[in-house]
């Protein structure tokens, strides 16, 4: 037996946890998750856990190792490995509208359902006792998977559960961050039970996990105050669709995308999320993202209109489900140039390339990093300026010296 996670110790070091809940679900109450300000889930060890859950951990936390991505037909240093790469949404208008970005997962996950390719989905949606937080749950009907749709950028640990998600039997997909699907395929090899039980994982492209006090800047920016609010979305009902919040008294705030999350959520994103080697869910069956519209600037435009997203299949899994939900006509799609994702997604792109600078920035610093063999961190560095790379390289090691990752 182990006190004390050497794992998670290092990982709590570094500021290098994702929040996934691996370490809780498969450490049989051994380990807690808890918020810490200025919100984000973190694992604490309250018992002594067994040699081989240490092993689990350290071989699948994504804080510690990120799963190195898959072979593929096609491979691009900052969108991955891929089968097909489209555009496209769902065929529903009400699935498209709901979802944050056309709808390609809901309608996905809700084919796996019908098609009987799985049971029941693992995801996370509101809490609806804390609505800017999120709870892990089950849907098993389109209704509850369109129900649980939109983005949520907050914290959630939907691995906190996953060995009583095992032991139940059921066949589920899982979908999750791009680094808790690092975590469950990695722990492929630690637990048979998940190849024969999870067929499915479905990830997106991820900006970054802001920490409660994000959302509560939001609302507060919008003259309410977060103990009076009863719902909250972030996003979807459009594309990008409006932050909106309602208090129990019927007062109501909305907020543009671009200034939700440029102005209040991205500058909260959790150091982890700062240097991952893995934001597009590589190592996912299926991938998607905003599609977005480049602008005169080149840089994206936030106006309102109907959804679209960027829909990248990364495993002959992802290939079959993309093929039958095509066939049943539950998404429109259309091949796109791996190049035009430059354009969708300049944000991605810059944040991969700069990934090494901020990687040796903890190196010279003496703070623990991540293994990130397998994920082109170096070809991706090579792409950016030196100018760039050594601001990258010089904020990041200031940050960690003045403690304020």
């Amino acid at each position: 037996m182990i006190a004390s996670s050497p794992t998670l110790r290092r990982v709590e070091r570094g500021e290098l946890c994702a929040g996934c809940g691996l370490c809780v679900g498969i450490a049989d109450g051994a380990v807690t998750m808890e918020t810490v300000a200025p919100g984000y889930s973190r694992p604490r060890q309250v018992a002594p856990i067994a040699d081989a859950v240490e092993a689990s951990i350290a071989g699948s936390c994504p804080g510690s190792t990120v799963a190195p991505w898959q072979s593929a037909p096609n491979r691009h240093h900052s969108w991955g490995p891929w089968h097909r790469t489209m555009t496209g949404h769902a065929s529903d208008e009400h699935i498209r509208h709901a979802g944050s970005s056309g709808g390609a997962i809901s309608a996905l996950l809700i084919v796996a359902l019908e098609t009987g390719l799985v049971d029941r989905v693992l995801h996370v949606d509101a809490d609806p006792d804390q609505p800017t937080r999120n709870r892990i749950r089950w849907s098993d009907s389109a209704d509850q998977i369109v129900a649980g749709s939109g983005s949520r950028y907050a914290a959630s640990s939907p691995l906190a559960a996953i060995d009583r998600a095992l032991r139940e039997g059921a066949r589920f997909a899982f979908v999750g961050k791009p680094c808790d699907v690092s975590a469950l395929r990695q722990y492929v090899r630690h637990d048979s039970r998940v190849a024969g039980q999870v067929p499915l994982m479905l990830s997106f492209f991820c900006g970054g996990l802001p920490s409660h006090d994000g959302a509560d800047r939001i609302i507060r920016a919008m003259g309410l105050e977060p103990d009076e609010v009863v719902d909250f979305r972030y996003r979807g009902n459009g594309w990008p669709g409006l932050t909106r919040a309602v208090t129990a008294d019927g007062r109501s705030g909305e907020m543009r995308y671009a200034e939700s999350w440029g102005g209040h959520l991205a500058s909260q994103v959790q150091f982890r999320c700062k240097i991952c080697p893995d934001a597009v869910g590589g190592v996912a069956d299926i991938a998607c993202a905003d599609a977005w519209y480049g602008g005169e600037s080149g840089y994206p435009t936030f106006e309102e209109q109907a959804g679209r997203s960027l829909i990248m299949t990364r495993s002959a899994a992802g290939e079959a489900l993309l093929d039958a939900a095509m066939a049943r006509g539950a998404i429109i799609a259309e091949p796109l140039d791996i190049g035009e994702v430059d354009l969708m997604q300049p944000a991605q792109a810059r944040r991969k390339r700069m990934v090494q600078a901020r990687l040796a920035a903890s190196l010279v610093t003496a703070q623990p990093r991540p293994k990130v063999k397998g994920l082109d961190v170096g070809k991706a560095a090579r792409t950016a300026g030196w100018r760039e790379s050594l601001s990258n390289f010089a904020g990041t090691a200031r940050r960690i010296i003045l403690g304020r990752r």
